[in-house]
């Protein structure tokens, strides 16, 4: 096979997001053949591709089969139903993907579920390891309605925490309870969720104000773990009653970088295997096919639904 159908940005068409013929890939000595089944869509590569240059292929999030095992021997066998990541280009039928991104999937765990799980369960995983043991201690998620916060909620309560999670708009707040949070505030401030602190570890992905504010509810030797900036980038806060509280910190998480440190395989098959004991329930608003990338990846700019978004992956 020398071409395969994949995404591309295609600046000619509204969306800028096409389906179209490109290069099979020819994969390195660590590298698996993997044919897609399922992607899942996340805001940072569906963001990118609306000023990224014409041709370049987005996509982060894969689950399917491999269909050639890497020839160095590594990784999951010819055969095998896995879970992927990549930096790009994972929106394809057939993609070579590095055995350290790849994990093997139980039985039980479909692709649907699989595919939700890079990016954003990863993300999670990373912001909780963050907060070393977190058993009886109160940990404060805001953004909790989105994709990462839901991972966040679930995996917070499987190690113990107390889970306060925050939210802006009253109709997430069945959601996040669903999810685990014992405690929901809900505001454009985090007023309530200082009346629950101090917090031993915040998972934040909002910035502005609500950074600003999350800052100043740290315990000592707590840390604030920071993902994202949804809310704004620029934060003012009160520095000195950060540093009055002692050792707290704040941390710059980038998904990528941890996977310098521990492999995405790893993380990958802890969390499958959460999801196959029924402990870990990836929340899927919405599923459809790959042909309507472009109408999917505009609602998920328009925020018109809080979880994953997933899109089986038709090979022809």
């Amino acid at each position: 096979m020398s071409k395969i159908r994949a995404v591309v940005v295609d600046p000619s068409v509204p969306s800028r997001l096409a389906l179209s013929e490109v290069e099979a890939p020819t994969p390195a000595p660590n590298e698996a053949l993997v044919r897609v089944a399922a992607i899942s869509l996340n805001r940072g590569e569906v963001r990118r591709s609306t000023s990224a240059e014409a041709g370049w292929r987005p996509g982060w999030d894969l689950a399917g089969i491999v269909e050639t095992a890497a020839v160095d021997g590594s990784g999951p066998p010819q055969g095998a139903r896995v879970v992927g990541l990549l930096g790009s280009g994972a929106w394809a039928e057939l993609v070579s993907v590095p055995t350290n991104a790849l994990a093997e999937l139980p039985e039980s765990v479909s692709f649907a579920q699989a595919a939700t799980l890079p990016v954003a369960g990863l993300t999670a995983y990373h912001a909780l390891l963050k907060g070393g043991s977190l058993l009886s201690r109160p940990v404060l998620v805001t953004g909790a309605s989105g994709g990462v916060g839901n991972f966040a909620i679930q995996l917070a309560r499987l190690s113990g925490a107390q889970v306060v999670a925050h939210i802006r708009q009253p109709s997430y707040e069945k959601l996040v309870r669903e999810a685990g949070a014992q405690l929901v505030v809900i505001g454009e401030d985090l007023s309530e969720a200082s009346k629950h602190g101090p917090y031993h570890l915040i998972v934040e992905s909002v910035g502005g104000k609500i950074l600003g504010s999350a800052l100043s509810l740290l315990a000592p030797y707590g840390v604030t773990v920071l993902f994202g900036v949804s809310g704004g980038s620029e934060v003012t806060f009160d520095a000195g009653r950060f540093f009055g509280t002692g050792a707290a910190s704040l941390y710059g998480l980038r998904l990528f970088d941890e996977l310098k440190v521990e492999s995405a395989a790893i993380g990958l098959k802890r969390l499958a295997d959460l999801v196959a004991a029924e402990q870990l329930r990836p929340h899927i608003d919405l599923e459809a096919s790959w042909t309507q990338i472009a109408d999917i990846a505009q609602q998920l700019l328009d925020r018109r639904f809080p979880g994953k978004a997933v899109l089986q992956v038709a090979n022809e």
